[in-house]
């Protein structure tokens, strides 16, 4: 199983979130910077916290593809268009 550990970083605004993002697993680690929207976190975030939402959005590529695939920058927005199911399956994430 991986280890997935997501550090929030500051910025002006806030908006978008800005995250840096690790995933351990197997020896090796990839390294990628991710943003979300606080229109995102509210819509899809089901009360969680912007680091657990994130973390949840990585489980979920995860499950698809290897860390290697996972794009080192991205907006979770973007999730979406690879993987259509991925906004109704991250809301029920437990």
């Amino acid at each position: 199983m991986s280890e997935i550990a997501v550090t929030r970083e500051a910025g002006a605004g806030d908006d978008p979130m800005r995250f840096r993002v690790a995933v351990r697993d197997g020896g090796s680690s990839t390294e990628h910077e991710v943003t979300a929207s606080v229109a995102d976190l509210r819509r899809l975030g089901s009360g969680r916290t912007p680091e657990a939402f994130v973390r949840d959005c990585f489980r979920f590529l995860l499950e698809r593809e290897p860390k290697e695939s996972i794009l080192r920058a991205f907006d979770v927005g973007v999730i979406a268009t690879y993987f259509p199911e991925f906004e109704r399956e991250i809301v029920h994430l437990p």
